[in-house]
């Protein structure tokens, strides 16, 4: 788990926040899973930095990593790290399902004070900083996703290439009756920042304002990030707010951005005789261990594990019994606590109490409820 500091330590020592940015991890300081991942090329998933996902299709292939900003306007603005997509094989020639994108999920419950489908509706305020390789038009989409699912999206232009820009950019109200968003711990609405699109996400008219969704007005006029090696696209600061106006990004201490993030994601034990729980022998061939998470998590998870030969052990009676796997899984999950059971590769004497360990450098335990 990487946890980077503000350049600036003065930072940490702001009032309380109230937590008017409805983005989490905004400035890219937790990465609990890497800090670089190489050969993305496909599918939906958080890389690095937590609560920002890829999704990627046919448009190049990319590493990502949580960049260590050292100088330019972002880093003397006071961030210290950002999430980067550096272009490792291009793709000049977009086929017509093609995209990348870098986005986050928001709770639907956190979203209610924006009164979405109601004739009191706020307009939402992005900004953000922004660095890339190519000059030109990129596409900031937000998707509404209860209800009816309905999109807006708006354009910025990078003017400088590798050059650290501010970008400020205001949503319209929806009032729309069905643009309603949920009261639940569902996906609420999404962020996107379009890296690459093909002709099924470009070749109407740009979303503007909100609407239903058509796929073909989600990203007109985006231009192609991925059509040389030599590309890069940066993002940090990301601030969504309610109203018409930008306020200062608002800076949460480590402590409890890692926190927040935790709701969704937790790395448990990672490495070599790291603690996972209390655990014994139900029987002399069945291991249960009970651990509880350090922050109440969206739903209950999904574990998230690494298995191989002598993965994981439980000291018992002065001695260490080897097992290779959970293979019985997550058991009795709730939002603050599970068993993980194994029946397999192990042996001992039903009964025995002791400490259930990692036991290679290779083992880890996670657990998701990511949106």
């Amino acid at each position: 788990m990487a946890l980077t500091r503000l350049a600036n330590p003065a930072l940490v020592n702001v009032r309380e926040p109230n937590f008017r940015n409805i983005i989490i991890n905004g400035n890219m300081q937790i990465a609990q899973r890497a800090t670089s991942v190489a050969s993305i090329s496909s599918g939906n998933t958080i890389h690095t930095c937590d609560r920002w996902k890829t999704y990627a299709s046919s448009a190049g292939t990319w590493t990502q990593t949580q960049e260590a900003l050292t100088s330019g306007d972002a880093y003397n603005d006071g961030f210290s790290t950002s999430l980067k997509l550096d272009c490792t094989t291009a793709n000049g020639s977009l086929s017509a399902g093609s995209y990348l994108s870098v986005a986050q999920s928001i709770e639907a419950q956190n979203l209610q004070y924006i009164k979405k489908g109601t004739s009191n509706a706020e307009q939402l305020t992005a900004s953000f900083w922004v660095k890339s390789t190519k000059t030109g038009t990129n596409i900031l989409q937000l998707v509404s996703l209860d209800d009816t699912v309905r999109i807006c999206a708006k354009s910025y232009t990078i003017s400088s290439s590798n050059t650290w820009e501010k970008k400020t950019i205001t949503f319209p109200a929806d009032t729309s009756s069905t643009g309603s968003i949920d009261n639940n711990n569902g996906e609420g609405m999404r962020m996107i920042f379009w890296v690459a699109a093909g002709t099924d996400y470009t070749s109407g008219s740009l979303a503007t304002t909100w609407a239903d969704t058509v796929n073909a007005n989600r990203a007109v006029g985006q231009i192609n990030n991925a059509d040389s090696t030599s590309n890069n696209f940066e993002i940090t600061a990301v601030q969504l707010e309610a109203g018409s106006v930008a306020t200062d990004f608002e800076v949460v201490p480590d402590g409890q951005n890692l926190e927040r993030c935790l709701r969704y994601y937790y790395v448990h034990a990672e490495g070599n005789t790291k603690q996972i729980g209390s655990g014994g022998y139900y029987n002399s061939t069945y291991v249960t261990c009970t651990l509880q998470f350090p922050q109440e998590m969206r739903a209950a998870p999904s574990l998230i594990k690494t298995t191989g030969t002598d993965y994981y052990g439980i000291y018992r009676d002065n001695t260490v019994d080897t097992f290779n796997d959970f293979n019985n899984g997550i058991q009795n999950a709730t939002t603050t606590s599970c068993g993980m059971d194994c029946s397999a590769n192990v042996s001992g004497t039903s009964g025995w109490y002791g400490r259930v360990i990692t036991y290679n450098a290779s083992a880890s335990i996670a657990f998701s409820s990511e949106l």
